[in-house]
């Protein structure tokens, strides 16, 4: 195979990596994921790339990932030099590869009239066989710089922001609140979708790399900003996105009723063996709000719980199973997939707005929602902006309600009070350097941008190691990602 075939799409169907039988998977927290193919697949797979002079793929990517180059090398069978690609523009490709919706698939050029090819199984099988033959080993710094950097939040992007500037050689103390490292990784995504042995050998990395990680230290009511301020030489803020969006009708104080995550928490910390079961679905009628991956997750955990019965309602209608016409390639396609979770089983109900919480036996538990069938009006953007109710007065027996209708920004008022400025989104407003209102205090991430995917954060800490080393050193030469708002000089 070492001639490359530019008909290998025409020779070759798409056939990702898949996902174990349902009917196995629902009964274990092992991973959803079947195992990696053979050889001779995977290098199939990646001949179908057709290496386009103009490769959309990239653009979709936040982090412009050098796709069609480790599509290539992998058809070749050159995988370590394939892993090095891939760690060219992300630090953790594992995260990506496993947890990413893959936005570089429908922007593929195959992917206008045909089967895109399947990037994300082969970044995938890319990473996990850079670990199986023990080429991703710690690249400590040659010298150090003398500068000391403190990155509050330990998810994809204070990790990927961490990594960088410990690379540039400064030292690099990372400080997160909860008892685990990894952030939402760790903590939010949920075993079966993501092992944690992935983060694990990732923070064993960085450590031997030379970074310092601090555990059960949250910024503000532990230790103030003025005083991380006095010790380092610049701060990075990437705490994420965490302030729940809310579901004010009436009922919401009910035994029973709780948010998502720290539904998710909960159960990650009890199969890590840190915690007892705090939220258990065993036995119970669950109603999930919320029809995004944060719901998908809710789902399929309380299948492996034990629910009687699983329903996940969505106030938005129920998208096309076609593109509409002003949704062409290469955007994000607004279609129907069925998630992981609902393939397990449960039920997927759409264009339902809840209106109240009931408690009909008077035990201060909840026992039913009242919803109302509606049709939205929607702007230009897609945004909801009226409504047109079908049907009212709809119930729909609930013991355990889980919401999972997304995040309004960050919980960030302890650093509000310290002089930072809450941005539109509700994070945490910065300059075009990344940098808040306080000199030499940076954020990053969710934390800036709002709730987003692994791929943002990580390009996102990627990005802001590169303005504070600019910050320290005058210039930098870590490589940007796509979205870098300072682009690499000439030398």
């Amino acid at each position: 195979m070492d001639e490359n075939h530019p008909d290998g799409f025409l020779r070759h169907p798409r056939e990702p990596i898949g996902k174990r039988d349902p009917r196995e998977r629902i009964g274990d927290h092992r991973e959803i994921y079947a195992p990696s193919w053979r050889e001779d697949h995977l290098r199939q797979q990646g001949e179908r790339c057709m290496d386009c002079g103009v490769p959309t793929c990239m653009g979709g990517c936040p982090i412009g990932n050098l796709i069609p180059e480790w599509n290539d090398l992998v058809y070749r069978g050159h995988w370590r030099e394939a892993l090095a690609r891939l760690h060219a523009t992300n630090n953790f490709p594992e995260f990506t590869g496993y947890t990413c919706p893959a936005p570089c698939e429908p922007a593929c050029t195959l992917a206008y009239n045909a089967d895109a090819v399947a990037i994300k199984s082969l970044e995938r099988a890319i990473v996990d066989r850079g670990w199986e033959r023990g080429w991703i080993r710690p690249e400590p710094p040659s010298r150090r710089s003398g500068k000391r950097v403190a990155v509050v939040g330990s998810g994809p992007a204070g990790l990927a922001c961490a990594q960088q500037l410990n690379r540039a050689g400064h030292a690099v103390t990372v400080f997160e609140r909860d008892e685990a490292l990894g952030g939402l990784m760790t903590l939010g995504i949920p075993d079966f979708k993501f092992a944690k042995h992935q983060v694990e050998r990732r923070l064993d990395q960085l450590r031997e790399e030379g970074i310092e990680f601090r555990t059960g230290v949250e910024i503000g009511p532990a230790m103030s900003l003025a005083r991380l301020r006095e010790r380092f030489d610049a701060v990075c803020l990437a705490i994420g996105a965490q302030q729940h969006r809310e579901v004010t009708v009436p009922g919401r104080e009910l035994r029973g009723i709780h948010f998502g995550m720290p539904y998710l928490t909960a159960e990650n910390r009890r199969q890590a063996g840190r915690d007892s079961l705090a939220i258990d679905a065993r036995d119970k009628r669950v109603v999930v709000l919320g029809g995004g991956d944060t719901g998908a997750d809710c789902v399929a955990t309380a299948h492996r719980q034990g629910a009687l019965d699983v329903a996940q309602i969505s106030v938005r209608e129920q998208p096309p199973m076609t593109r509409p016409a002003d949704n062409p390639w290469p955007w994000q396609p607004r279609t129907y997939e069925q998630t992981y979770a609902l393939e397990e089983g449960g039920r997927a109900l759409f264009a339902l707005n809840v209106t109240a919480f009931v408690d009909d036996d008077e035990d201060g538990a909840v026992d039913a929602l009242v919803v109302e069938r509606v049709k939205w009006t929607l702007d230009s953007q897609g945004r909801r902006v009226d409504k047109t109710v079908l049907e009212e007065d709809i119930r729909i027996a609930a013991d355990l309600v889980l919401i999972a209708i997304g995040f309004q920004g960050a919980q960030a008022q302890a650093f509000v009070d310290q002089g930072l400025t809450l941005a539109d989104n509700g994070g945490l407003a910065t300059d075009e350097t990344m940098m808040t209102d306080l000199d030499g205090v940076f954020a990053s991430g969710d934390a800036r941008r709002g709730a987003s995917l692994v791929v943002w954060a990580i390009g996102e800490g990627r990005d802001v190691a590169r303005h504070i080393d600019t910050y320290l050193m005058g210039a930098s030469r870590l490589p940007p990602s796509l979205q870098t708002l300072t682009p690499p000089t000439d030398d």
